[in-house]
């Protein structure tokens, strides 16, 4: 199954939206139910208006009901060129995961088919803010 979100991750990143950055953004989510949902990165002139992929393809998931999610897969370079480095998510996407996922939620972050790494969310967000915080 990771073969395949990395593929749908990479296929995500054709479907961004940044024509400020140029730095395009695809991500592909597992849901536990076994459906994949996509995300794109969608900018704004208003900078701060923009989304991430991560949050894109996680609102979307949770939007269409899902509660459970096992992995999510991340691709992300300049328009017009193949990833480079690996794009891990941002703060507040990490803090997004946090709130719908679980620690051993897995993060794959790729560069191509063939190169990829994976990392757990507890790994990456060892001290996040979690809702049983707040009670």
């Amino acid at each position: 199954m990771e073969k395949r979100l990395v593929r749908e991750a990479l296929e995500a990143r054709k479907r961004a939206y940044a024509p400020y950055s140029h730095y395009f953004v695809g991500a592909a989510l597992l849901a536990g139910s076994g459906r994949i949902y996509r995300g794109g990165n969608i900018e704004n002139a208003s900078y701060g208006a923009a989304n991430c992929a991560e949050r894109t393809a996680f609102f979307k998931a949770v939007s269409e009901g899902e509660g459970e999610f096992v992995a999510i897969a991340i691709a992300g370079g300049m328009e017009g060129k193949e990833p480079r480095e690996y794009a891990w998510p941002c703060g507040i996407c990490r803090q997004v995961m946090l709130e719908f996922a679980k620690a051993d939620f897995k993060i794959f972050a790729v560069k191509s088919e063939k190169d990829y790494q994976c990392h757990l969310l507890g790994e990456i967000m060892p001290c996040g803010f979690e809702g049983s915080s707040i009670i």
